[in-house]
């Protein structure tokens, strides 16, 4: 059909990949800086393989730095490609939510969200994020019950569309759990969970931190996520665009 489009990826990733991933509760944000050690590098131990060698041998990370210790060297891995990155987290995005029909769904609502600017309406396709996971699905594995869970699922999400998405964003005074740029809008995200923290400290952290201030010459919104574990669902969406 003459369109550049990630056929080898539909046809050529293995279920077990993105099984194992989620059984290591391996959270997708780590694999934009993904740091390996040379010997787990080279670690080929077929009666216990870990996802980050693997990842790498089978050409889904690449090298993207190599650090030099007294003791050996480790490396910073990373996509290769920008067809990789989105191809590989919305593959991953329909094993975390088992739930194929409302992915495309989300996906699309979320576009429409940014498209024009409805932060509002961001507060309800995050909540379908979640609520359309089927509960049977939380009854076969504990994997709502570590806090990267949640972000991942919103990281593939945003990822998943192709657009700029940029994990653990650092800063003078720390690092925002997520920054998403998109036509000239810069949206700053930071998540917490209820049984971890007070409600509110979210949009605190972002605003007490003064994340914005690397993002001062663009339009620039302010949004805290709280989830709660025993809803599995977002309790508490706030946000707040930042006066230039």
């Amino acid at each position: 059909s003459r369109e550049f489009k990630p056929y080898w990826f539909e046809t050529g990733t293995p279920t077990f990949l993105i099984d194992l991933i989620q059984s290591r509760q391996l959270n997708a944000t780590d694999l934009e800086k993904l740091k390996i050690t040379d010997r787990l590098m080279g670690s080929f131990d077929v009666d216990y393989i870990e996802p980050q060698p693997l990842l790498f041998q089978t050409g889904y990370l690449t090298i993207h730095e190599k650090h030099q210790l007294p003791g050996g060297s480790y490396y910073t891995l990373g996509f290769p490609n920008h067809e990789t990155r989105y191809a590989f987290n919305d593959a991953l995005l329909a094993r975390l939510i088992n739930s194929s029909p409302k992915q495309d769904e989300n996906k699309l609502a979320l576009f429409e969200a940014l498209q024009t600017n409805n932060i509002d309406q961001l507060q309800n396709i995050f909540h379908a994020f979640f609520a359309s996971i089927p509960n049977d699905w939380y009854r076969k594995n504990d994997i709502a019950d570590y806090e990267g869970y949640y972000c991942s699922i919103v990281y593939c999400y945003f990822t998943a569309l192709g657009l700029n998405v940029i994990p653990e964003d650092t800063t003078n005074n720390g690092r925002i759990d997520m920054t998403v740029t998109f036509e000239g809008r810069v949206y700053i995200i930071e998540f917490k969970v209820n049984e971890l923290t007070q409600p509110g400290r979210a949009l605190e952290q972002i605003k007490k931190k003064k994340y914005a201030e690397k993002y001062q010459n663009k339009q620039t919104w302010l949004i805290g996520v709280e989830f709660n574990k025993t809803d599995r669902n977002i309790s508490r969406f706030e946000w707040e665009k930042v006066d230039q």
